[in-house]
């Protein structure tokens, strides 16, 4: 282990370090991200995570620290923030990076992703399988209307996730269709126009009543490799909490759900443990309209259709067909 490292270590716990895996998720320049899984002599592993970017510094953490305690209190397991023996999140150099340093315990747990490693990528039932278990903890959570931060989830709409961004992403997806759009052919320029006004006006109408929407705090990342299962394949909890934030309930459960039967099934179930209120049901069309049909997945199925005229055109009636058809929500709400 380097000595940088073993710095970095010894502010957090005492014991001494015998082993390091090194987990490197960082995305670019701005954005490091690295967590190392230290083993002791003694047979004791530690997790220490490091993170250079504009989205990770000590207030946010302790959003991160409050939200796992609010998890356990219902019961659902989440590794523990730990913070130095200081009880600050401290800012150190390491390997070149400014980089805000926090510890969680080591998970007992494996997640889903790892359990079915082979499976997974070609049985999406895998997922599937734990549904119910992950939209009832996340129902509960909603109904608590958590109100302790202001610091948005990274599934944020009208408002940015960190200084770096310009917009939020389904604003940046949506500018992306219409950028691609635009070189389309002339006989798809009116139906692209159409498509985009339409989506525009929904979103514009959608801003105007989408404050009064109820909000809690959510862990905001439910993919495979963050959903905790116990050695008998029972769901146990979730961990990676560095996109936690304050949500609407609605825009976290459809930014979760691909598809308008999972989102159907997912508001079923969370219906059980959450009373979803009057404005939310009115509000539930106009928000799947806002965040699905201009999608990152309908501009690469537009790039991909590339000059087959049958194809673009397929593209483009998805989106339209997102934008008009008239799906009942609320008839799953409760």
């Amino acid at each position: 282990m380097d000595e940088e490292l073993k710095r970095a270590f010894s502010l957090f716990f005492d014991d001494d370090p015998a082993s390091v895996q090194t987990i490197d998720t960082s995305r670019g320049d701005t954005d490091y991200r690295s967590t190392f899984i230290i083993e002791t002599d003694t047979g004791i592993r530690h997790v220490l995570k490091l993170a250079d970017n504009d989205f990770t510094f000590s207030e946010k953490i302790t959003v991160w620290q409050r939200t796992v305690g609010e998890y356990r209190k219902l019961g659902y397991y989440c590794p523990r923030i730990i913070p130095d023996k200081s009880g600050s999140f401290p800012t150190i150099d390491f390997h070149g990076h400014k980089c805000t340093a926090y510890a969680e315990e080591y998970s007992p747990f494996q997640p889903l992703e790892d359990r079915f490693s082979e499976d997974f990528g070609q049985n999406e039932a895998l997922y599937d399988r734990y549904k119910r278990d992950i939209w009832r903890m996340t129902a509960r959570i909603a109904a608590l209307n958590l109100d302790y931060t202001e610091y948005p989830s990274a599934y944020c709409l009208f408002e940015t996730f960190c200084p770096s961004d310009k917009t939020d992403e389904v604003l940046e997806n949506a500018l992306a269709w219409k950028e691609y759009a635009d070189t389309l052919p002339e006989e798809f320029a009116d139906r692209a126009e159409r498509i985009w006004h339409l989506w525009t006006d929904n979103r514009t109408k959608l801003e105007q009543v989408y404050k009064k929407l109820p909000t809690s705090v959510f862990q905001a990342d439910l993919n495979a490799s963050n959903i905790l299962l116990d050695d008998e394949g029972r769901f146990v909890g979730v961990y990676d909490f560095n996109l936690c934030g304050r949500d609407v309930f609605l825009n976290y459960l459809m930014r979760e759900n691909n598809s308008v039967s999972g989102i159907c099934e997912a508001l079923e179930i969370a219906s059980g443990y959450y009373r979803f209120s009057d404005v939310e049901k009115e509000t539930a069309l106009m928000l799947y309209r806002c965040l699905k049909p201009l999608w990152y997945t309908r501009v690469e199925e537009l790039k991909k259709a590339g000059n087959d005229p049958d194809a673009v055109r397929n593209c483009l009636q998805k989106s339209e067909q997102a934008l008009t058809s008239p799906i009942d929500f609320a008839e799953h709400m409760g």
